[in-house]
């Protein structure tokens, strides 16, 4: 795939940053530094954050949105993390960077890590930088276990710690619905409480033509992060409860560690009234409907997040599960 145009230098670069979406997350092993090996089919939401970078002297970060507040603006904060490692490894110049945050933080929509794969794609292309893709992966990594597979931008069956992403059938046309009750949901707790047998990987190979086939093939896998998140936030069960009542509702689930949970239609318009509807009913919940994505990339301007191959880095980095 072609690479992107670098920006013009009084031009800022702005970029999508969509929810990452788990649509099933099986826990298939442990490694013995703690890290757990995942096997999940990912893919992307029509809803996520956005983010502007324009040429500056040095790197700044100014954060608008609903969730400003909630995101730390310090040393920890993605994207600052990311613009300078990639500064670092480019030896590329400053940014002043906005994002607009959108995206509950602690959700398991990958929010964070979406801004972050956001702030590389945006800073090569502004800085016009050559980085060789499996160093690019590994700098990836070394930010987050989700990072790699926001910056392919891509439906993909994710394995590993993350590091390991294998191309996925299309997915077919369909509407999704994001509802997250408001409790933010620590990643690692969740994992410190899975307990039980590991699962088996559950990768497909077929096609799914429609979105009630897509849900079909979902039915038969789930999320092993379910039970542990649940404990922590029970209006998780709420607000799975809420969406399956829903007309029209396909499928739902939890995404990623939680708590946001997500259900599939099969019409936009369904999709809509189910967002309202839940929303009336929880109007203290963050509630989102839009399309399911088989290709993010195609929400960053109608270009690429890079040369369109999914690459796999040495193990490592990323967070302790």
């Amino acid at each position: 795939m072609a690479r992107p145009p670098a920006a013009a230098a009084d031009s800022p670069v702005r970029v999508a940053a969509p929810a990452k979406v788990n649509l099933y997350l099986h826990v298939v092993g442990r490694r013995p530094d703690g890290y757990h090996l995942l096997d999940s089919l990912v893919a992307f939401a029509g809803i996520g954050d956005t983010l502007e970078v324009r040429a500056a002297p040095d790197i700044s970060l100014a954060i608008e949105g609903p969730f400003a507040n909630r995101i730390p603006k310090g040393e920890d904060n993605l994207v600052l993390r990311a613009a300078r490692a990639l500064a670092q490894a480019t030896g590329a110049g400053g940014a002043a960077i906005r994002l607009v945050k959108r995206l509950p933080p602690a959700a398991g929509i990958g929010g964070g890590s979406a801004d972050a794969a956001a702030t590389l794609r945006a800073l090569i292309r502004l800085w016009d930088a050559r980085l060789d893709p499996r160093a690019l992966a590994r700098l990836a990594l070394g930010l987050g276990a989700d990072v790699p597979v926001c910056l392919a931008g891509q439906t993909a069956f994710v394995g590993g710690i993350g590091e390991d992403l294998a191309f996925a059938p299309a997915l077919p046309s369909a509407a999704i619905v994001l509802a997250n009750p408001g409790t933010p949901v620590p990643t690692a707790e969740v994992f410190r409480r899975r307990a039980g047998a590991f699962s088996e990987p559950a990768r497909f190979s077929e096609t799914p033509r429609t979105a009630a086939e897509l849900a079909a093939l979902l039915a038969t896998r789930g999320n092993d992060l379910e039970e542990p998140a649940r404990a922590i936030c029970p209006a998780i069960g709420d607000a799975l409860t809420a969406l399956a009542r829903q007309p029209g509702a396909l499928i739902a689930r939890m995404s990623g560690s939680g708590g946001t949970c997500f259900a599939l239609f099969g019409q936009p318009g369904a999709a809509t009234e189910a967002a309202f509807a839940i929303n009336r009913a929880q109007p203290t919940w963050w509630v989102e409907a839009g399309s399911l994505e088989s290709d993010a990339a195609r929400l960053e301007n109608g270009t690429a997040p890079g040369d369109g191959a999914i690459h796999r880095p040495p193990t490592g980095g990323g967070a302790v599960h």
